[in-house]
């Protein structure tokens, strides 16, 4: 093991995030919390001293990647004495004691309901000469209350529950995160001040079930207000929030989407199936009809609406028919994009256990035919843009080559990205206006002259290289049935 750093010393780390926007949030939180115990963040192409990798256990192979990543991290710490290696997250959670039993160089193994012991277990670790496995069966506080190093200037995450009170069969989440919090809606709003107050332009609302917010606190319509309310900050621009649940999806968040300017006509709606007999095998309280009239109120309301979703092929028991009710629905739809996945085993899941495991040539088969077609759809949905005057807010790192072909790429308010030709002076951050000359099914290309350029303090910070840190809201659990007050002014699914 290692020896304690001396007190001039700088070590340094890095985070390495795998799966959901959950993990990318408490990754923020690590790097925050490594930074206020001294640590900076490792150089690019640098070997770093801490290296933190914050697992996923939803998806396929997710334990060939983290033995796979801890295989080529072993010879790189056998020629660092001093490097130490942690290992969190949901596969963390799942898997405990036995990553040290299968790869005894890490250090360090915490799980997701004790993000905050990671620098004390580290040095205990350094201590102690021994690996540290601390995994805690409940929450005790809320990410959210930690220290955040944030990798965008412009835009943030801001959590508003942890954990999901669903039961889908195919899903092991709820194992792992634990049931439901609700996260006080003070605290929410405080945190998006916070962000505000250092120039992010845009939060996106996070939490495994976004929409069920409030059941924790007594209150049903929390998520609306609480909409309405971070859409009413000054200065904020953009608020997005993912993901939904069809089952608690209701007309008082539609109205809150349309009502609130700066709530962005984004949706991502999980779908998963558009058969009723595999719906309710995977245990999703909803049916094709309710998930329809659903869409077509969002549409009544907000026409310009993109939709996304979620879908899985080749669920245990899935017939040819259930599978072309799938495709009827993903046609109807018209999804702007979709996550699309191969069904596979999940252990711990009662889905795994279920008869009609279907060969995997038949999923592979039936999974190339709902790509395509919403490959076709989407593309059809980004031509009908061309034409069309963008409001972009600029980012860095998105899109493939950007560089190379004299290209930045920017969000739309509808979450497309949209590739830009380079112009001297924007930054990450600033916010442009532009029209769309050309459609590909993944993305939109607008190669004319601007229209206009906003330069902002996002973009200000942007250029001087400054990550953004907040200090972290609301120091522990909620009170269940007391929740802070909205002020009356206005991303599993």
């Amino acid at each position: 093991m290692t020896s304690a750093p001396t007190a001039t010393e700088a070590r340094t780390y890095r985070v390495r995030t795998y799966g959901c926007q959950m993990n990318v949030h408490d990754s923020e939180r690590l790097a925050g919390l490594l930074e206020d115990a001294g640590y900076t963040a490792a150089g690019e192409g640098e070997d770093a001293d801490v290296v933190v990798l914050n697992t996923c256990a939803v998806r396929e192979n997710a334990d060939n990647k983290l033995y796979g990543n801890l295989g080529h991290l072993r010879p790189v710490k056998d020629a660092r004495p001093g490097m130490q290696i942690a290992v969190g997250g949901c596969l963390a959670q799942k898997d405990r004691a036995s990553i040290v039993a299968r790869a005894p160089w890490v250090d360090v193994v915490f799980g997701t309901h004790n993000v905050g012991s990671l620098p004390a277990l580290l040095e205990r670790a350094r201590h102690n000469a021994e690996a540290q496995v601390e995994i805690k069966e409940a929450l005790e506080v809320f990410p959210s209350s930690l220290p955040a190093r944030r990798d965008s200037a412009h835009s943030g995450w801001v959590s508003i529950s942890v954990g999901c009170n669903n039961t889908c069969t195919f899903c092991i989440v709820p194992s792992l995160r634990g049931k439901e919090a609700d996260r006080r809606p003070g605290d929410v709003l405080a945190e998006v001040q916070a962000l505000v107050d250092q120039g992010v332009l845009e939060v996106t609302l996070l939490g495994q079930n976004v929409n069920a917010y409030g059941a924790d606190l007594g209150d049903r319509g929390a998520f609306a207000d609480l909409l309405r309310a971070t859409g009413a900050v000054d200065g904020l621009e953009r608020v997005r929030f993912t993901s939904p649940h069809p089952r608690d999806f209701t007309d008082d968040v539609i109205a809150a989407m349309a009502e609130t300017p700066a709530v962005c006509h984004q949706l991502h709606m999980p779908l998963q199936s558009g058969s009723d007999d595999v719906l309710r095998r995977m245990r999703r309280s909803y049916r094709r009809d309710r998930y329809l009239g659903i869409i077509d109120r969002v549409r009544a309301a907000m026409p310009d609406a993109a939709i996304t979703t979620d879908v899985i092929v080749g669920f245990p028991g899935e017939t040819e028919q259930d599978f072309l009710d799938t495709l009827d629905v993903v046609r109807e739809v018209r999804f702007a994009s979709a996550f699309t996945f191969q069904y596979s085993k999940r252990p711990g899941t009662p889905a795994a256990e279920m008869e009609g495991q279907l060969p995997k040539e038949v999923v592979q088969e039936r999974y190339l035919r709902l790509t395509a077609l919403q490959e076709e759809i989407s593309w059809a949905e980004n031509r009908a843009l061309v034409g069309r005057t963008v409001e972009l807010l600029m980012a860095a790192g998105e899109g493939s080559k950007d560089a190379d072909r004299g290209r930045m790429s920017g969000r739309a308010r509808d979450g497309r990205l949209v590739h830009v030709a380079a112009v001297p002076g924007v930054r990450p951050g600033d916010v442009v206006e532009t029209v769309v000359t050309e459609a590909k099914p993944h993305f939109l290309v607008a190669d004319g002259p601007l229209l206009s350029h906003r330069r902002t303090r996002a973009g200000d910070a942007s250029e001087a290289g400054v990550r953004p840190t907040t200090r972290g809201v609301g120091l522990g659990m909620p009170t269940i049935g007391v929740p802070a007050p909205l002020p009356l002014a206005p991303a599993c699914g």
